[in-house]
């Protein structure tokens, strides 16, 4: 009497069940076989899917870890920044990461190429009307060693400032800044935690 389980069969010998092993030594090359080519097709998905990966962490998306007070209190120093590469027209208010000295600085766009900035009592001036800055809780002023104001923002390039006007690294120090130093646009923000 045989009772079939996978490759061992449980024979009854003498009123006694024991195990028996029916595999050839063809059937055990040929799950080798499916073995290795199933760990292959394995390996090489996980490949692919470090390349997709690699590209858009690289190409298309970057990330970057505020490590600046510049943007306080709409980003906090720690804050980890997600941001998209393949923009290459910015409008007033995007928050950007630029390239500045080598660092990486989160900043909001306030002025696009053609537009004049100017900074007065009142605070900032784009194209001569103020503007209403509903994420910017402090007073913008010029700073004394900056550049000169007004500025007429040229071709290719954008006016940025960090929302924590008083203590901001941005163009009021620097001057306009080339749109190939310009990162890519925030799109995402993982707040950090107070632990």
């Amino acid at each position: 009497m045989l009772l079939q389980n996978t490759d061992m069969y449980w024979i009854l010998r003498n009123g006694v069940f024991e195990m028996e092993n029916t595999e050839s030594p063809k059937n055990n090359k040929k799950q080798n076989r499916i073995f290795l080519y199933n760990l292959l097709m394995f390996s090489l998905k996980l490949f692919i899917i470090a390349v997709i990966v690699f590209m858009l962490l690289n190409y298309v998306f970057g990330i970057s870890r505020s490590q600046s007070i510049n943007m306080q209190p709409a980003l906090q120093e720690g804050d980890l920044l997600i941001y998209f590469r393949m923009v290459n027209d910015y409008v007033a208010d995007d928050i950007v990461i630029i390239n500045y000295q080598g660092n990486r600085m989160p900043e909001r766009v306030v002025a696009v190429a053609g537009d004049t900035v100017e900074i007065e009592d009142d605070g900032l001036i784009v194209n001569g009307n103020l503007v209403q800055e509903s994420e910017v809780y402090t007073e913008t002023c010029q700073f004394e060693q900056g550049i000169t104001l007004p500025v007429t923002v040229p071709q290719g390039q954008v006016f940025v400032l960090g929302d924590n006007r008083p203590q901001a690294t941005d163009s009021r120090i620097f001057g306009c800044i080339d749109t190939g130093d310009v990162e890519g646009k925030v799109v995402g923000l993982f707040r950090r935690r107070n632990l």
